[in-house]
């Protein structure tokens, strides 16, 4: 294995070193950074043309300047731009600026995608299958720049006129509760007489809760309590429960209902006290602490078998914590939404923040979800179809195999074959596909940062290259190569743990 990683960094070391050589090349003759100036009426146009040419090392071939910049680069000085300004720092800000936009959407993307591909692929050839593939190809064909601003019209501009009012009409109710019923029909699956009553209870339990909603204006003030929140937690429990290793497991399943006890029992000191003042780094903390409480009581209730008790329990944990979050991200929602500087309209529809905002920690982090609300999803649209198709036909293939019709004859549960011999196996192709997009995603949704007004690694690129500006552009390509490389040996390391009969060597 160790062999294996330096043979790989010691040829992606020289690859880059071929590729940059090249791009520096190409940008460089691609066109003038002086032009600008030439074109300018300075009355000290030469004295400019003279600086700038001095600082870029202009006078020098680009053969040559080449190697002026890899110095720099080994000093970790990525230089200055044609404005004088330190690469580094623009750099700095626009991965900053990226990684916030594109992390969070490439998550929700990759889990949404796999499990909606995989639910798909379980239920072959029904409406629900049927369903996801026709949206699965309506939104790979869709043009990014038209979602986006299909977004800032229906998403923002009209979302933020009914927040003024959040009622919802009776034709709304009646039609997303019928949808509601349809897609559960579908995903429940059965005889008739089971379908149509699982079409019933659906539909009339969502316009049930969609009256509640908007008899009592619940968006305009929105909170979970601690009746639903009970509800949840529990409902959370069973769920992660079932998934990861079945409700058979009676310890499993008495660890993830005390994770929630502990949860609803901690959720009016968490509410009203311990969450108060609250910073990042001890929010981390709190996650951090959640995770290993939950897992501690997985350890000490999972004998002698403790490792899936272990998991299942932190995931619940996790997953319990981040909705007492959620709970007080609501408490401020009116406040924010209310205040000065938002004035009613909390959707934004370009920037990374609103200026001058102020507020204490859960104000901001609703400022920073109100911004990246649209952008998000316009990244999840076009991701969660390549995503679902991927998974669904790897599912499919690895269910057609020996060893799951094998699997199947020793009387193994559903749930056994598809989660533990199924689904991994399933992941070795999508695993291809996940790591050149985590590793190209850094470089920018070009156009969605574009749309949105993000300052992030696209707008950097695009920007510099307008400009002829060569410092910039570079800076941009080491960091998009350097992720491709590793990302894709990353990609490598995790066949062979997904998949025993690889070797890495």
């Amino acid at each position: 294995m160790a062999s294996f990683i330096i043979r790989r960094l010691i040829a992606s070391i020289f690859v880059l070193f071929a590729a940059t050589f090249l791009m520096y090349l190409l940008v460089s003759f691609s066109g003038d950074p002086l032009e600008d100036l030439r074109q300018g009426n300075a009355p000290n146009k030469a004295e400019l043309i003279q600086a700038r040419t001095k600082l870029l090392n202009l006078d020098v071939p680009p053969p040559l300047r080449y190697f002026l910049w890899l110095a720099g680069l080994f000093r970790g000085d990525l230089g200055v731009s044609i404005q004088n300004q330190a690469v580094n720092a623009l750099l700095g800000n626009a991965i900053t600026s990226t990684l916030t936009l594109v992390t969070t959407a490439t998550v929700v993307a990759i889990v949404l995608g796999i499990s909606v591909g995989i639910v798909s692929a379980l239920r072959q050839y029904t409406g629900f299958d049927y369903g996801v593939t026709l949206l699965a190809f309506l939104f790979f064909s869709l043009p990014i720049f038209w979602v986006a601003v299909l977004l800032k019209q229906y998403g923002a501009i009209r979302m933020n006129n009914w927040l003024a009012s959040p009622t919802i009409t009776v034709p709304v109710i009646i039609g997303m509760s019928i949808v509601t019923g349809l897609i559960w029909m579908s995903l429940i699956g059965g005889r008739w007489r089971r379908r149509l009553i699982v079409l019933g209870v659906a539909t009339l339990a969502t316009a049930a809760v969609l009256t509640f909603l908007s008899v009592t204006e619940w968006f305009a003030d929105p909170s979970i309590g601690i009746v639903v929140y009970a509800f949840l937690a529990v409902g959370i429990a069973v769920g992660v429960t079932a998934v990861s290793t079945g409700l058979r497991n009676r310890k499993a399943v008495y660890a993830s209902l005390i994770v929630a006890a502990i949860g609803i029992a901690l959720y009016s000191p968490m509410m009203n006290y311990i969450l108060n003042g609250m910073t990042m780094w001890v929010f981390l903390a709190l996650a951090l602490l959640a995770v290993v409480v939950s897992g501690a009581v997985g350890w000490f209730m999972g004998s002698p078998d403790r490792a899936p008790v272990v998991r299942t329990t932190a995931i619940v944990g996790f997953l319990v914590a981040a909705l007492t979050a959620l709970d007080k991200y609501m408490s401020y929602w009116a406040a924010y939404s209310n205040s000065s500087r938002v004035r009613g309209r909390p959707i934004a529809t370009v920037g990374a923040s609103t200026p001058g905002l102020g507020g204490n920690f859960w104000v901001q982090g609703i400022d920073l979800f109100t911004h990246l609300l649209l952008p998000t999803i316009a990244i999840i649209l076009i991701s969660f179809a390549s995503y679902t198709r991927y998974s669904r036909a790897s599912l499919l293939e690895v269910m057609n195999q020996d060893y799951i019709r094998t699997a199947r004859a020793k009387g193994l549960t559903q749930r056994t074959v598809v989660v533990r011999h199924a689904f991994r196996n399933a992941l070795i192709p999508i695993t291809t596909i996940i790591a050149f997009d985590v590793g190209a995603i850094i470089g920018g949704a070009v156009v969605t940062e574009t749309v949105f007004g993000w300052s992030g690694m696209g707008r950097l690129f695009v920007t510099a290259l307008d400009a002829h500006d060569p410092n910039p552009v570079m800076a941009f390509f080491v960091v998009t190569g350097t992720l491709a490389v590793i990302f894709n040996l990353i990609a490598d390391l995790v066949y062979a743990a997904l998949d025993p009969r690889i070797k890495v060597g």
